[in-house]
């Protein structure tokens, strides 16, 4: 691999399914070399936007994460701010950003709306990738078969899964590494 991307692992939080009617709550993003080095993290907390509500179903789930809804509610951030400031840290990557996550139809659709709309640009361009159709590739198996029960254990760091942006953010981003290290590996 010629070593010109750098992998943005990104996790984020919301109030409802979409963004616009709903609000990205909490940002979060580890960037990894693909040798697997963490160049950087960043995080944000978002106010809500004044046109959203939350959705129903979303907000029963966050009745039951008392810890991660508090977390995702201190220190918020205007989204024009918190974006423009991401900008500025994915731009001072030392290579390109290649948006990863899991699901990245899920987590690119927030991020990519509010980079537009609040910073009026996306370093990452159209570039996302998923980790769940990356290890579908990496074993052989069909996407709806290829969940991280499926994954072998080894792939796991002992990084928590905690539903706060951050936290997730740098535990899928070990993932992907570990997998993306073992696929390379391969004659």
């Amino acid at each position: 691999m010629s070593g010109t991307e750098i992998y943005v692992s990104t996790d984020v939080e919301t109030d409802g399914p979409i963004p616009g009617p709903n609000s990205m709550l909490s940002l979060g993003s580890a960037a990894y070399t693909s040798g697997k080095v963490l160049l950087g993290t960043f995080s944000a907390n978002l106010e809500s936007l004044p046109e959203a509500g939350a959705d129903p179903k979303t907000t029963a789930w966050w009745a039951t994460q008392p810890e991660a809804w508090a977390a995702c509610r201190r220190d918020l951030e205007t989204p024009e701010a918190a974006m423009r400031r991401y900008v500025v840290w994915l731009k001072a990557l030392p290579d390109k950003p290649v948006f990863v996550g899991y699901p990245a139809g899920f987590d690119f659709l927030f991020v990519y709306w509010y980079l537009i709309r609040f910073a009026g640009e996306s370093p990452f361009s159209f570039s996302a990738l998923d980790i769940k159709t990356y290890a579908m590739a990496v074993l052989k198996k069909d996407y709806r078969k290829t969940g991280k029960r499926a994954m072998p254990k080894h792939w796991f760091d002992s990084h928590p899964h905690t539903h706060i942006a951050l936290d997730d953010a740098i535990e899928q981003g070990a993932l992907f590494c570990n997998m993306l290290a073992e696929n390379l590996s391969k004659p």
